[in-house]
């Protein structure tokens, strides 16, 4: 079964997040899915396989299933948009329906997605306190203005702002801990967010869920943070730029545009590039 591997939220040629993609007539079986998905060793593989005019899509992380995965949909976008064309392809996934565009052009691919439904509450202070005791911070590291909280734009995420971008590239965590309190909580990931400008954000995003220390480019955590963001009044002006990676060597952009109607949809955009298979 031919495996794809493209590279998501890329920085031109380089960084972005790695996703494996497999377009076929259908699924293999959740065995296969998932032994497949660790045999790529990326954070994400996504199946796709045609149903009417859309496409039942369902990712798979070395470990674990997960319900939705940016970075792995931007690169079905692209392999898309490389098999049948530019177009924008309706995908229905375990929990929600969305949509996902892939374009060529001037040799350059891009994707969009349109995320499920976001929504946000206040991260109970347990949580928050048993986080910052995985990470080695304190009260002191987190920005006032991004208070910690539940988030989500399709799958769970915790967010905690951080005062500095210091702090950020400081981060580090014992993988077995992470993963206990996120199973435990049922998090996909911890964002962990620094501020450059109110549109202009740097971002780390442990997965230790799905195995993975470390997304160079989280999609769904971008989409359930922007939401967030409208949440809280923050003064996005309609659209945000994100920064990821960096500090691992992937450094990666992700584009969010941000509808005023609360609990809407969030547009996640990027380019991607392809990798040997």
């Amino acid at each position: 079964m031919k495996v794809q591997k493209i590279a998501a939220f890329s920085d031109g040629n380089m960084g972005g997040n790695p996703a494996g993609v497999v377009i076929s007539e259908q699924h293999p079986s959740d065995i296969e899915m998932k032994r497949i998905a660790a045999e790529v060793g990326f954070s994400e593989t996504a199946f796709a396989a045609p149903v009417n005019d859309a496409f039942r899509v369902r990712y798979f992380s070395p470990e674990s299933e997960v319900p939705f995965c940016g970075h792995a949909t931007i690169a079905l976008g692209a392999a898309l948009a490389l098999k049948q064309g530019d177009g924008i392809f309706p995908l229905i996934l375990n929990e929600a329906e969305i949509t996902v565009e892939g374009c060529q052009q001037d040799g350059v691919i891009s994707a969009a997605l349109q995320s499920p439904p976001t929504r946000s509450a206040e991260a109970l202070p347990q949580l928050v306190a048993d986080t910052l005791e995985i990470f080695g911070y304190t009260n002191d590291d987190l920005a006032p203005n991004i208070p910690p909280a539940r988030i989500n734009g399709g799958a769970e995420h915790l967010v905690l702002g951080l005062k500095t971008r210091e702090a950020l590239a400081a981060m580090q965590y014992d993988l077995a801990a992470g993963r206990e309190l996120m199973n435990r909580e049922g998090l996909v990931t911890i964002t962990l967010v620094y501020a450059e400008t109110p549109q202009r954000f740097h971002t780390r995003n442990p997965f230790a869920s799905g195995g993975v220390y470390e997304d160079p480019a989280t999609g769904a955590a971008t989409a359930a943070f922007a939401g967030y963001l409208r949440d809280l009044g923050w003064p996005h002006e309609g659209v945000i730029d994100i920064v990821q990676g960096e500090d691992m060597g992937m450094r990666s952009l992700l584009k969010a545009e941000i509808s005023p109607d609360p609990g809407s949809s969030i547009r996640i955009s990027g380019t991607a590039r392809l990798m040997e298979s």
